[in-house]
């Protein structure tokens, strides 16, 4: 079907568009959390962005945000979480890969670079600590992959298992 096709009712069909971002998980040796303050939102976030609209993978979304923002290539990575977010009048909403991109060696994690006209600052939190800092979805959707540890990966709804 094209984008110029018609529906039953003779409406045009279009194709929803809807964004979609990845972000990554990474430790340091002792099990904190990396998590980076952004310059441009009040809460603490972890590394991640939006994929890009040329055909990006999450996966690709997710090496390529790591990079950016904290100058680290990241190698492998298991998906852990997937959320959907329920567009709003003020937010689009969209889907959100997470990746558990393992521990940083202590060499690793010196070589952070931030990425300075996002971030402002870097830090490993305990994972409790790091979940105080990170605001609304984003916490839960951690949260629930910290819990669900090595069982695979969580599907979520706005952060949450639907019932």
């Amino acid at each position: 079907m094209t984008d110029d096709a018609l529906t039953d009712n003779g409406l045009p069909f279009v194709l929803p568009r809807i964004p979609a971002s990845a972000g990554a998980l990474l430790y340091d040796d002792t099990g904190r959390l990396l998590i980076v303050n952004p310059t441009y939102k009040a809460h603490w976030t972890i590394p991640g962005g939006v994929m890009e609209a040329d055909g990006e993978t999450p996966w690709e979304a997710c090496r390529r945000e790591v990079l950016e923002e904290v100058g680290l290539s990241v190698e492998t990575g298991r998906l852990v979480a997937v959320d959907f977010l329920r567009p709003k009048p003020s937010k689009p909403g969209g889907m959100r890969f997470l990746f558990d991109c393992g521990v940083l060696d202590e060499a690793q994690a010196a070589r952070i670079v931030l990425q300075e006209d996002e971030l402002s600052e870097f830090r490993f939190a305990e994972p409790g600590k790091a979940l105080d800092l990170l605001s609304g979805p984003l916490r839960r959707r951690v949260g629930a992959a910290l819990k669900a540890g090595d069982n695979g990966c969580v599907y979520l709804e706005d952060g949450r298992r639907p019932v």
